[in-house]
Protein backbone atom coordinates (compact mmCIF):
# COMPACT_ATOMS: atom_id res chain seq x y z
CA UNK A 1 0.00 0.00 0.00
CA UNK A 2 1.28 3.51 -0.96
CA UNK A 3 1.92 5.97 1.78
CA UNK A 4 -1.06 8.95 2.10
CA UNK A 5 0.67 12.12 1.90
CA UNK A 6 -2.09 14.62 3.11
CA UNK A 7 -1.46 18.88 2.70
CA UNK A 8 -3.30 21.81 4.24
CA UNK A 9 -4.12 24.01 1.18
CA UNK A 10 -3.33 27.87 1.77
CA UNK A 11 -4.11 30.86 -0.45
CA UNK A 12 -5.61 30.90 -4.07
CA UNK A 13 -5.33 27.60 -4.34
CA UNK A 14 -7.40 26.68 -1.45
CA UNK A 15 -9.92 28.97 -2.83
CA UNK A 16 -9.95 27.05 -6.07
CA UNK A 17 -10.10 23.58 -4.58
CA UNK A 18 -13.33 24.69 -1.91
CA UNK A 19 -15.23 25.95 -5.13
CA UNK A 20 -14.63 23.15 -7.17
CA UNK A 21 -16.05 20.54 -4.13
CA UNK A 22 -18.98 23.42 -3.89
CA UNK A 23 -20.09 22.68 -7.40
CA UNK A 24 -19.01 26.02 -8.77
CA UNK A 25 -16.17 24.71 -10.80
CA UNK A 26 -16.19 22.45 -13.86
CA UNK A 27 -13.16 20.38 -14.44
CA UNK A 28 -10.74 21.23 -17.39
CA UNK A 29 -9.50 18.35 -19.63
CA UNK A 30 -5.95 17.66 -19.21
CA UNK A 31 -3.34 18.47 -21.86
CA UNK A 32 -0.89 15.76 -22.71
CA UNK A 33 2.31 16.51 -21.45
CA UNK A 34 5.98 15.53 -20.72
CA UNK A 35 8.56 15.85 -18.28
CA UNK A 36 11.99 14.40 -18.09
CA UNK A 37 14.12 14.22 -14.33
CA UNK A 38 18.03 14.67 -15.90
CA UNK A 39 20.41 12.92 -13.48
CA UNK A 40 24.38 12.88 -13.13
CA UNK A 41 26.29 10.82 -10.45
CA UNK A 42 27.62 13.09 -7.96
CA UNK A 43 31.79 13.60 -8.39
CA UNK A 44 34.02 11.43 -6.46
CA UNK A 45 34.80 13.22 -3.33
CA UNK A 46 31.90 15.56 -3.45
CA UNK A 47 29.10 14.01 -1.74
CA UNK A 48 27.07 10.72 -2.45
CA UNK A 49 24.28 9.38 -4.28
CA UNK A 50 23.26 11.15 -7.95
CA UNK A 51 21.81 14.76 -8.43
CA UNK A 52 18.88 15.94 -10.37
CA UNK A 53 18.64 19.15 -12.83
CA UNK A 54 16.02 21.52 -11.33
CA UNK A 55 14.36 24.55 -12.48
CA UNK A 56 12.53 27.08 -10.87
CA UNK A 57 9.16 28.65 -12.73
CA UNK A 58 8.84 31.94 -12.96
CA UNK A 59 6.45 33.71 -10.59
CA UNK A 60 4.53 35.07 -13.21
CA UNK A 61 3.41 31.52 -14.91
CA UNK A 62 -0.10 30.64 -15.60
CA UNK A 63 0.83 27.57 -14.03
CA UNK A 64 2.82 26.30 -11.01
CA UNK A 65 4.37 29.81 -10.70
CA UNK A 66 7.26 29.79 -8.33
CA UNK A 67 7.51 26.26 -8.04
CA UNK A 68 10.68 24.03 -8.42
CA UNK A 69 10.41 21.53 -10.97
CA UNK A 70 12.37 18.92 -13.87
CA UNK A 71 12.40 20.28 -17.17
CA UNK A 72 8.98 19.34 -19.34
CA UNK A 73 6.30 20.94 -20.89
CA UNK A 74 3.12 20.32 -23.06
CA UNK A 75 2.96 17.92 -26.02
CA UNK A 76 3.12 19.94 -29.04
CA UNK A 77 1.31 19.09 -32.67
CA UNK A 78 4.64 18.27 -34.20
CA UNK A 79 5.66 15.97 -31.37
CA UNK A 80 3.56 12.98 -33.35
CA UNK A 81 5.29 13.35 -36.83
CA UNK A 82 9.36 12.35 -35.62
CA UNK A 83 8.27 8.22 -36.56
CA UNK A 84 10.79 8.66 -39.65
CA UNK A 85 13.46 10.24 -36.98
CA UNK A 86 13.31 7.20 -33.90
CA UNK A 87 15.67 4.99 -32.62
CA UNK A 88 15.23 2.86 -29.06
CA UNK A 89 12.08 0.69 -28.08
CA UNK A 90 9.10 1.14 -30.21
CA UNK A 91 5.72 3.73 -29.31
CA UNK A 92 3.81 0.89 -28.88
CA UNK A 93 6.27 -0.60 -25.82
CA UNK A 94 5.95 2.61 -24.33
CA UNK A 95 2.38 2.83 -24.66
CA UNK A 96 2.58 -0.37 -23.06
CA UNK A 97 3.94 0.95 -19.55
CA UNK A 98 2.61 4.19 -19.76
CA UNK A 99 -0.77 2.62 -20.38
CA UNK A 100 -1.95 4.74 -23.57
CA UNK A 101 -2.11 4.62 -27.56
CA UNK A 102 1.14 3.90 -29.00
CA UNK A 103 0.79 7.34 -30.99
CA UNK A 104 0.35 9.06 -27.39
CA UNK A 105 3.22 6.81 -26.53
CA UNK A 106 5.16 8.94 -29.23
CA UNK A 107 4.23 11.99 -28.86
CA UNK A 108 5.10 11.77 -24.81
CA UNK A 109 8.54 10.96 -26.14
CA UNK A 110 9.03 12.83 -28.23
CA UNK A 111 7.94 16.04 -26.36
CA UNK A 112 10.14 15.07 -23.41
CA UNK A 113 12.70 15.42 -25.86
CA UNK A 114 12.00 18.38 -27.41
CA UNK A 115 11.50 19.94 -24.26
CA UNK A 116 14.33 18.82 -22.48
CA UNK A 117 16.29 20.51 -25.16
CA UNK A 118 14.33 23.89 -24.95
CA UNK A 119 14.41 24.08 -21.13
CA UNK A 120 17.73 22.78 -20.59
CA UNK A 121 20.13 22.91 -23.44
CA UNK A 122 21.07 19.20 -23.22
CA UNK A 123 19.64 16.94 -26.54
CA UNK A 124 19.20 13.42 -26.12
CA UNK A 125 19.42 12.63 -30.12
CA UNK A 126 22.30 11.56 -32.22
CA UNK A 127 23.44 11.27 -36.09
CA UNK A 128 22.93 7.00 -35.17
CA UNK A 129 21.24 5.08 -33.13
CA UNK A 130 24.60 4.17 -31.35
CA UNK A 131 25.67 8.14 -30.99
CA UNK A 132 24.75 10.97 -29.25
CA UNK A 133 25.62 14.59 -29.84
CA UNK A 134 28.15 16.22 -28.25
CA UNK A 135 28.81 19.65 -27.16
CA UNK A 136 25.01 21.73 -27.85
CA UNK A 137 26.55 25.00 -26.44
CA UNK A 138 27.06 26.74 -30.04
CA UNK A 139 25.22 29.29 -31.46
CA UNK A 140 23.86 27.05 -34.05
CA UNK A 141 22.31 25.41 -31.11
CA UNK A 142 20.87 28.15 -29.43
CA UNK A 143 19.56 29.76 -32.75
CA UNK A 144 17.47 26.47 -33.27
CA UNK A 145 16.55 25.69 -29.06
CA UNK A 146 14.74 29.43 -29.38
CA UNK A 147 13.05 28.68 -32.65
CA UNK A 148 12.20 25.14 -31.00
CA UNK A 149 10.58 27.06 -28.35
CA UNK A 150 9.25 30.05 -29.50
CA UNK A 151 7.13 27.16 -32.46
CA UNK A 152 8.82 28.72 -35.27
CA UNK A 153 10.73 25.55 -36.02
CA UNK A 154 8.60 22.55 -35.48
CA UNK A 155 10.48 19.45 -33.79
CA UNK A 156 10.55 16.84 -37.04
CA UNK A 157 11.76 19.28 -39.31
CA UNK A 158 14.68 20.39 -36.26
CA UNK A 159 15.47 16.40 -36.74
CA UNK A 160 15.95 16.07 -40.43
CA UNK A 161 17.64 19.54 -41.03
CA UNK A 162 20.70 18.41 -38.53
CA UNK A 163 20.56 14.33 -40.12
CA UNK A 164 19.15 13.36 -36.07
CA UNK A 165 17.43 10.31 -34.52
CA UNK A 166 15.76 11.02 -31.41
CA UNK A 167 17.30 8.22 -28.89
CA UNK A 168 14.34 6.44 -27.28
CA UNK A 169 16.36 4.30 -25.92
CA UNK A 170 17.89 6.90 -23.58
CA UNK A 171 14.49 7.13 -21.55
CA UNK A 172 12.90 5.38 -18.95
CA UNK A 173 9.34 5.72 -17.96
CA UNK A 174 9.26 6.58 -14.25
CA UNK A 175 5.67 7.39 -13.34
CA UNK A 176 2.76 9.41 -14.98
CA UNK A 177 0.72 12.15 -13.21
CA UNK A 178 -2.47 13.89 -13.68
CA UNK A 179 -3.39 17.51 -12.17
CA UNK A 180 -6.04 17.57 -9.73
CA UNK A 181 -9.72 18.23 -10.99
CA UNK A 182 -9.97 21.93 -9.35
CA UNK A 183 -6.50 23.16 -11.14
CA UNK A 184 -8.11 25.57 -14.34
CA UNK A 185 -4.68 24.63 -15.93
CA UNK A 186 -4.48 20.57 -16.20
CA UNK A 187 -2.16 18.10 -17.37
CA UNK A 188 -1.67 14.44 -18.12
CA UNK A 189 2.28 14.25 -17.66
CA UNK A 190 4.43 11.07 -18.49
CA UNK A 191 7.56 11.59 -16.39
CA UNK A 192 11.08 9.73 -17.64
CA UNK A 193 14.49 9.41 -16.39
CA UNK A 194 17.46 10.11 -18.30
CA UNK A 195 21.22 10.63 -17.58
CA UNK A 196 23.16 13.32 -18.52
CA UNK A 197 24.89 12.07 -22.22
CA UNK A 198 28.58 12.54 -21.76
CA UNK A 199 30.09 15.85 -23.18
CA UNK A 200 26.79 18.12 -22.75
CA UNK A 201 26.13 20.55 -20.01
CA UNK A 202 23.05 21.93 -19.13
CA UNK A 203 22.58 25.44 -19.51
CA UNK A 204 20.36 28.06 -17.84
CA UNK A 205 18.51 29.35 -20.87
CA UNK A 206 14.73 28.56 -20.63
CA UNK A 207 12.62 32.04 -20.00
CA UNK A 208 10.27 29.98 -18.36
CA UNK A 209 12.80 29.58 -15.12
CA UNK A 210 14.44 31.92 -13.05
CA UNK A 211 16.81 29.72 -11.44
CA UNK A 212 18.69 26.32 -12.13
CA UNK A 213 20.32 23.53 -9.82
CA UNK A 214 21.88 19.97 -9.71
CA UNK A 215 21.02 18.98 -6.43
CA UNK A 216 20.88 15.43 -4.08
CA UNK A 217 17.03 14.21 -4.37
CA UNK A 218 16.83 13.94 -0.64
CA UNK A 219 18.43 17.43 -0.30
CA UNK A 220 15.79 18.43 -2.59
CA UNK A 221 13.42 16.66 -0.07
CA UNK A 222 14.26 18.39 2.56
CA UNK A 223 14.29 22.02 1.73
CA UNK A 224 10.26 21.29 0.36
CA UNK A 225 10.40 19.84 4.38
CA UNK A 226 12.31 22.86 5.47
CA UNK A 227 9.93 25.07 3.96
CA UNK A 228 12.93 26.75 1.81
CA UNK A 229 11.47 25.18 -1.29
CA UNK A 230 7.85 24.96 -3.09
CA UNK A 231 6.79 21.86 -5.47
CA UNK A 232 4.43 20.56 -6.66
CA UNK A 233 3.65 16.63 -5.29
CA UNK A 234 4.75 14.77 -8.48
CA UNK A 235 8.15 16.43 -8.22
CA UNK A 236 8.31 16.05 -4.56
CA UNK A 237 7.74 12.08 -4.65
CA UNK A 238 9.84 11.38 -7.58
CA UNK A 239 12.95 13.25 -5.66
CA UNK A 240 11.63 11.07 -2.41
CA UNK A 241 11.68 7.92 -4.27
CA UNK A 242 15.02 8.98 -6.33
CA UNK A 243 16.43 9.04 -3.13
CA UNK A 244 16.85 5.83 -2.29
CA UNK A 245 19.11 5.26 -5.01
CA UNK A 246 23.49 5.43 -4.98
CA UNK A 247 23.93 5.84 -8.59
CA UNK A 248 22.33 6.71 -12.11
CA UNK A 249 22.67 3.15 -13.27
CA UNK A 250 20.77 1.76 -10.84
CA UNK A 251 17.53 4.07 -11.76
CA UNK A 252 17.81 3.40 -15.25
CA UNK A 253 17.66 -0.23 -14.76
CA UNK A 254 15.09 0.20 -11.78
CA UNK A 255 13.16 2.04 -14.59
CA UNK A 256 12.92 -0.91 -17.06
CA UNK A 257 10.79 -3.00 -14.20
CA UNK A 258 9.02 -0.52 -12.87
CA UNK A 259 5.26 -0.44 -12.50
CA UNK A 260 3.53 2.71 -13.50
CA UNK A 261 -0.01 3.61 -12.76
CA UNK A 262 -2.00 7.15 -13.43
CA UNK A 263 -2.15 9.27 -9.89
CA UNK A 264 -4.49 12.01 -9.64
CA UNK A 265 -4.29 14.19 -5.92
CA UNK A 266 -7.41 14.96 -4.91
CA UNK A 267 -9.53 17.27 -2.71
CA UNK A 268 -10.75 16.26 1.07
CA UNK A 269 -12.54 19.15 2.89
CA UNK A 270 -12.55 19.25 6.26
CA UNK A 271 -15.12 22.60 7.63
CA UNK A 272 -13.56 25.60 5.62
CA UNK A 273 -10.06 23.76 5.06
CA UNK A 274 -9.19 22.04 1.82
CA UNK A 275 -6.22 19.44 2.01
CA UNK A 276 -4.38 17.75 -1.10
CA UNK A 277 -3.53 14.38 -0.79
CA UNK A 278 -1.51 11.82 -2.80
CA UNK A 279 -1.27 8.52 -2.48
Amino acid sequence: MRDLRSELMTGRMAEVALEYTRGTRTPAAPRPASTVILLRDTPAGVGDGPEVYLLRRQRTMAFAAGMTVFPGGRVDATDSTVADSWSGPAPAWFAERLGCSPETAAAYVAAAVRETFEESGVLLAGPSADSVVGDTTGAGWETDRVALESRELGFSEFLHRRGLVLRADLLGPWAHWITPEFEPKRYDTAFFVAALPAGQVTRDVTSESDQVTWIRPADAVAAVDAGEVLMLPPTYVCCRELSQYGEVAAILDAAGAREIRAIMPTVRVDGDRAYLETT
